[in-house]
């Protein structure tokens, strides 16, 4: 499928928060996944002012390109796969047009040929099942910067929200406003 809606709910966690959590879900090291996010913006931060972003991201050994866009109470994401040499001219700047998320870009007016590698940002990710939810969390280094951070994923917002705010009161974690990774991952540019 080319395109999902993604319901998640977000907060950003101390070092002592992360442990915390980490241990009540009884959680070990050998499930730890690393990833690498790739992110592409234009010089004027288009996707940004889309409330949008674009990453490359390698999932099960596969190369895959996202557009997230807003979407409802969630996020519209639009898939594209590439090849590993495909991936590679992208991150040289040489980026090749995907159908479907160049339709996305096309309705917002924002060309392939607008947009630069930005840079990357690497996760430590755990994902596990939690009351009919995902729960992940991330410890993310990017741009001499690192943070942890707690997400669910769920069918609805009102139940990913549910979650999080019971998993934050079961463990004492305060609630902090928490943008998206890319947000964050460009203030620090």
């Amino acid at each position: 499928m080319a395109q999902e809606i993604e319901m998640e709910s977000k907060n950003l966690l101390t070092e002592t928060e992360y442990n915390k959590l980490f241990n009540y879900l009884e959680l070990t090291p050998n499930q730890i996944k690393q990833q690498t996010n790739y992110y592409f913006e234009t010089p004027d931060f288009q996707l940004k002012a889309h409330g949008a972003a674009l990453r490359i991201r390698v999932k099960d050994g596969q190369w895959q390109l996202t557009l997230k866009e807003p979407y409802q109470n969630g996020l519209l994401e639009t898939h594209d796969h590439l090849t590993a040499d495909e991936a590679e001219k992208w991150l040289s700047n040489q980026l090749i047009p995907k159908p479907h998320v160049k339709k996305q870009l096309n309705n917002m007016g924002i060309t392939f040929e607008s947009l630069n590698y930005g840079g990357a940002l690497k996760t430590d990710r755990i994902e596990t099942p939690y009351k009919q939810a995902l729960v992940v969390i991330d410890y993310s280094v990017y741009n001499n910067t690192f943070d942890y951070e707690l997400e669910v994923e769920s069918e609805t917002k009102e139940k990913s929200e549910a979650v999080l705010l019971e998993l934050i009161e079961q463990l004492n974690i305060s609630k902090k406003p928490t943008k998206n990774k890319i947000e964050r991952f460009y203030e620090t540019l």
